[in-house]
């Protein structure tokens, strides 16, 4: 059960393979199990169960949620002490985002193995496949592709410094990027549709009320949508996403036109009170006239006066 070497200052090696489909194997090498094929009637290969051996006690920083594996309940030995480990898992792990080109954003996370206790002296980490050989079977097992698309697999091995103890380490970087197509036609589309139904909008008539309720009309379906925004939105970002700014400046423009249109209606309305109150107005004075040239020509026709 103890680590598998003859001598404790030997290192041992322990190879990993990953790909972005499933963590597949490992294996070591066991300094305490050899034997002769020719021995064991040509046997090279046996099966034993896992929990009567030393396994590497590796663990990803990065995961959040308890393995989702189906680990196999043995472990395969070769005639030379090498030692084999099947165990696909399914990981939850936590990744940073940067959204502020969302939709059209490429994601890097890491998936880091290091060993909890042994130091880079006893285990050392190497990875079977480099980052060409695991992006190209990582592109031969990934069959449908959803939101996001695979671009490649980083593979960096690298010692790591926990607490003052040296500890050899894998990290594999996965590039991803969003699938930008639904976004595009769903959210970034419809919000162009609508300013453009704004700006048309200055052709409709300003005499009567439906210029003014259409705008209040449009502007509510962009703040719909921002609200739908607002929740499809990752807010692991310390940038503000350029869709953001995109919604705000039409809302921005939306609502200076919406403004315009209450500026020009309320002046409007105060010039034609003005012409209402300059036609009173000179009705009155024409009817003041009026009455002044009939008066004067009665007193000149019956009196033979004007009076002024």
């Amino acid at each position: 059960m103890l680590r598998p070497v003859k001598n404790y200052e030997t290192t041992t090696n322990v190879s990993l393979e990953m790909i972005i489909f499933a963590i597949l194997d490992m294996h070591w090498t066991n300094e305490h199990i050899t034997w002769q094929p020719d021995d064991f009637c040509g046997m090279k290969t046996i099966l034993v169960p896992a929990d009567i051996l030393w396994k590497p006690d590796l663990i990803i920083p990065e995961m959040t949620e308890t393995y989702k594996d189906s680990q196999s309940p043995y472990l395969k030995l070769f005639y030379g002490g090498y030692v084999q480990c099947w165990k696909p898992q399914v990981l939850v792990t936590a990744c940073k985002m940067q959204v502020h080109k969302f939709p059209f954003d490429m994601q890097t996370c890491n998936i880091s193995f290091r060993s909890i206790t042994h130091t880079d002296e006893e285990l050392n980490l190497k990875a079977i496949f480099n980052s060409t050989e695991a992006t190209k079977w990582s592109h031969d097992y990934m069959d449908t592709q959803y939101e996001w698309l695979f671009i490649n697999i980083t593979t960096t091995e690298r010692i790591f410094d926990y607490f003052d103890i040296n500890q050899s380490m894998i990290v594999y970087t996965i590039t991803m990027k969003r699938r930008s197509v639904l976004y595009s036609f769903n959210f970034l589309l419809p919000i162009l549709f609508f300013l453009c139904l704004d700006f048309a909008s200055f052709l409709i008539s300003d005499n009567g009320g439906e210029k003014l309720s259409f705008k209040i009309t449009v502007l509510l379906a962009v703040t719909v949508l921002q609200i739908i925004l607002n929740e499809i939105l990752p807010s692991s970002s310390d940038r503000a996403p350029l869709i953001v700014v995109y919604c705000v400046g039409v809302f921005g423009f939306m609502l200076l036109s919406l403004l315009e249109t209450i500026v020009v209606m309320y002046l409007m309305e105060k010039d034609s009170e003005s012409r209402d109150n300059e036609a009173d107005r000179d009705r009155s004075l024409n009817e003041d006239s009026g009455n002044k040239h009939g008066e004067a020509k009665f007193n000149c026709n019956g009196a033979f006066e004007t009076s002024v």
